[in-house]
This record gives structure tokens, sequence and C-alpha cells, in this order.
């Protein structure tokens, strides 16, 4: 009777042992499907940023050649605006330039670039850089007065902001 004792007692430590074994195993299983959950997630959140970081990249990657244009248009402004006592054939030389910057600004309209209307609204530091503060009866505080150089939009983002003179 005594070896059967024996033995009961040594199936059920086998038993024990097998049962600790299956818990350890069953736990890490559960903490490798945990882990594989957790770098699946972790993989679609990657793709989601870079696929918005490729948007963004391809929605704004005319950006810098327009930066580069826009002193060009800041220049043909001025000279189309200083026109007086022209001679005939100056006359002739601004028309040229009036076609050049009428194209440049097509182009550019093509492009989703936009002025940024600033005079006579008020100064909106989101759009506007002031750069010269006047005391005028004839604005409101806070009103820009005049534009002193253009900025613009590019696909509703601010890539220059206009330098305004704005009322005290």
């Amino acid at each position: 009777m005594e070896k059967e004792e024996k033995k009961m007692h040594k199936e059920k430590k086998q038993k024990d042992v097998s049962l600790e074994k299956l818990n350890e195993a069953y736990n890490k299983i559960s903490e490798l499907e945990d882990k594989l959950i957790r770098q699946n997630a972790d993989m679609v959140n990657y793709r989601k940023r870079k696929e918005e970081e490729i948007n963004k990249m391809l929605k704004f990657a005319n950006e810098d050649i327009i930066k580069e244009l826009l002193p060009i248009i800041d220049n043909f402004e001025r000279a189309i605006n200083n026109t007086e006592n022209l001679t005939e054939t100056e006359q002739k030389y601004l028309d040229g330039f009036k076609m050049i910057y009428c194209s440049i600004v097509n182009i550019l309209e093509k492009n989703e670039v936009k002025p940024i209307d600033g005079a006579n609204k008020p100064f909106d530091p989101t759009y506007h850089n002031a750069i010269m503060l006047e005391k005028n009866d004839n604005f409101e505080s806070g009103m820009v007065i005049e534009v002193l150089q253009k900025g613009y939009l590019y696909k509703d983002k601010v890539i220059r902001p206009a330098m305004v003179k704005v009322s005290e």
C-alpha cells in the first residue's frame, strides 16, 4: 500500500509540475500576444504618421520656390508703380514688365497663392507684421493703416505675413 501511495504522490507531483509548466506557458503566450498587439498598433500609428507627413510634404512642395518668387513680384510691383514721366520707349518696357508680372501672378494663383488683404482691416498677428505704429484720428486703434509689403497665403498657410503700419 505504501508503494501505491508513493506512486500516487509521485503522479500528483508530476501533475502539479505539469500544471505549473502549463500555466507558465500560458502566461508566456499571453505576454507574447500582448507584445504582438502593441507592435501592430505601433506599426499602424507609424504608417499613419508617415502618410500624414508625406501628404503635407506633397501639399506644400512648391513653398520654397514660391517664397523665392515673392521678392521678384515685389520688384515688379515697385517698377510698375513708379511710372511718372516715362518716355515712349520706357512705356513699352513697362508694358512688357506688366505682361511678365501678370504671367507670374497667374501662375501663383493657379498654385493657390493669394495675397493677404490688409488695408483698413483690424490688425491680426497671424497675417500681419506691424513694423510701424502711427497716431491717426481717421482710424480706430489697432487698424491697419497701410500695407508696406504684401503678405501671401499658400493653400491657407501664411508663407509671408504682410508688413503693415498700424494705428495706435
